[in-house]
């Protein structure tokens, strides 16, 4: 059976990267419009993964995606750590450039460079859709800031690789799916839960995990859409969710919260460097 990966954007977007970085270069991809048409290609069978972008080093969670694990069914499966690189691209053998288009947080954290080299920064709506657009239409004096593997899905020429101003830009993707995950190795666990509004419900919440030294690597609140001024936190643990000491947690934590949902147990991923069409397979355990 063949495996389709959903992702957001175009064809050549950092997302499809990450569904190269972990599922292997000949996987077939799936290009969605919104995060929504990711959920829904997963859920009718149109795709068999979806990756979702949820956290990014710089630039902080994706709210609209974590609001989406909620609302829907899908497991985890997965997570990517991608390495971000922007890259200067043109048109072939364009020499002059005056503005660059991207997507507005690939030009904001390109800034240095482009003040650096007196470049116009023009917003576009995707980093890969900028390129894209421009092997379609190519204007004089125009670059664009997208991935290696957008350049070679357009057509375009490299100026500068790495024009990025951090050393340190990742984006953090889950790959969700239908069904539970097979068990693995190195497991991470995400749910998501909301505790009555009354004073120490949350320190007795989170003191279940702590009082079975379960390790939290990440605690984030968010509001409840259907209940004004409350909020929903969505909680990272090291382990699986049937590690007796988590599942004896999660077991106290229905007694103590207003709802909890398991969101998945999945491989821990790692930092792998990419380089678009030439990275190779995550060493993630596949799933």
């Amino acid at each position: 059976m063949t495996t389709i990966v959903a992702f957001q954007g175009e064809h050549g977007a950092f997302s499809e990267e990450a569904c190269h970085q972990h599922f292997g270069q000949d996987v077939e991809t799936l290009p969605c419009r919104t995060f929504e048409d990711i959920f829904a290609a997963v859920e009718t069978g149109r795709a068999t993964f979806g990756t979702v972008p949820v956290e990014n080093s710089t630039a902080g969670s994706i709210n609209k995606s974590f609001d989406l694990l909620l609302d829907h069914d899908l497991k985890l499966h997965g997570e990517i750590l991608l390495r971000v690189h922007h890259n200067l691209l043109v048109t072939p053998g364009a020499t002059l450039i005056t503005q660059v288009r991207s997507h507005p947080q690939a030009l904001a954290q390109c800034e240095s460079y482009l003040n650096r080299h007196k470049y116009a920064a023009v917003p576009w709506y995707d980093t890969a859709g900028s390129a894209k657009d421009l092997a379609a239409e190519p204007a004089a004096g125009v670059g664009v800031i997208a991935s290696k593997l957008a350049a070679h899905v357009y057509g375009l020429e490299i100026v500068e690789e790495r024009i990025e101003d951090s050393p340190n830009n990742y984006t953090r993707f889950f790959v969700v799916g239908r069904g539970e995950p097979a068990r693995a190795e190195n497991c991470k666990t995400t749910l998501v839960f909301a505790v009555p509004n009354t004073p120490g419900s949350l320190y007795q919440a989170l003191g279940e995990f702590a009082n079975r030294s379960v390790n939290l690597t990440k605690l984030e609140s968010r509001p409840r859409r259907n209940r004004p001024w409350q909020y929903v936190f969505y909680l990272d643990l090291d382990g699986h969710w049937q590690d007796p000491a988590i599942s004896a947690a999660v077991v106290s934590l229905l007694n103590r919260a207003a709802f909890v949902k398991l969101l998945g147990s999945y491989p821990i991923a790692q930092p792998l460097e990419t380089d678009g069409v030439s990275s190779g397979q995550s060493q993630l355990l596949q799933i």
